[in-house]
């Protein structure tokens, strides 16, 4: 019996997709170790000493490039939509830049005022937005009859049914589904992806990727692409 207000007949409606996928990573890590380093072999060794810290990645994300590997190699004890707090990797993307700024300005607010001491600055950073391709099995939380349920998805504080239907999903094996396509709460009609399986994803070598820059502060996150402004208000 499912976990949630779903039926069990719902599944059957995954299907076979391909996607091309934006998500963004902050590109100041190498700025930052540079601080640390007196010439180009102490950066590189500092490099691997960092490396070598990190969690092992998982077998199934072996061999792929690290824009798709890091999410898994993590759990993290907060929450996000389709990942419970302490459980495996999830690998957020979006169908266009626009939603990525707005699901980021978000995450990037929510530090700031969580963050003792920071509430009332301001903090600027520098993304890079980089396009994967995704190919496999998804359900399409967006189509029916998953799209009666459009509300209960989107809700903006409480990821309880999405953890719920996350959990459902990886304990399948028929359909085995590899990803969850879905509406953003922080954008209305933004599509996104929540990829679970790490050899869904490739990243050709020649890829498309943009820099914007972040600037947060408690009132409105802004974000800036070439002369493109985008603004997030917060309460």
């Amino acid at each position: 019996m499912s976990a949630g207000p779903w039926k069990d007949d719902w599944f059957a409606h995954a299907r076979p997709a391909r996607r091309k996928l934006w998500r963004g990573v902050e590109a100041q890590h190498r700025v930052a170790t540079m601080r640390l380093v007196d010439s180009s072999a102490e950066q590189e060794l500092l490099e691997q000493l960092l490396e070598a810290s990190k969690p092992p990645l998982p077998p199934d994300s072996q061999g792929l490039h690290y824009l798709i590997s890091t999410p898994f190699r993590y759990s993290s004890p907060y929450p996000s939509r389709y990942r419970p707090a302490n459980e495996p990797g999830v690998w957020y993307g979006a169908e266009q830049p626009e939603t990525v700024a707005a699901e980021l300005a978000y995450w990037r607010w929510k530090f700031l005022i969580e963050s003792d001491g920071l509430r009332d600055a301001q903090l600027v950073t520098e993304h890079t937005f980089f396009q994967a391709q995704f190919r496999g099995v998804e359900l399409d939380l967006t189509a029916p009859p998953w799209a009666t349920l459009r509300e209960l998805l989107r809700d903006g504080n409480d990821y309880s049914a999405c953890h719920r239907l996350a959990r459902e999903v990886r304990a399948r094996s028929a359909p085995a589904i590899d990803a969850l396509h879905y509406e953003s709460a922080r954008r209305a009609g933004g599509m996104c992806q929540a990829v679970l399986v790490p050899r869904a994803l490739s990243l050709p070598a020649m890829h498309p990727q943009q820099t914007w820059v972040c600037k947060t502060t408690r009132a409105l996150v802004m974000f800036r692409h070439d002369g493109q402004a985008l603004e997030f208000p917060f309460g």
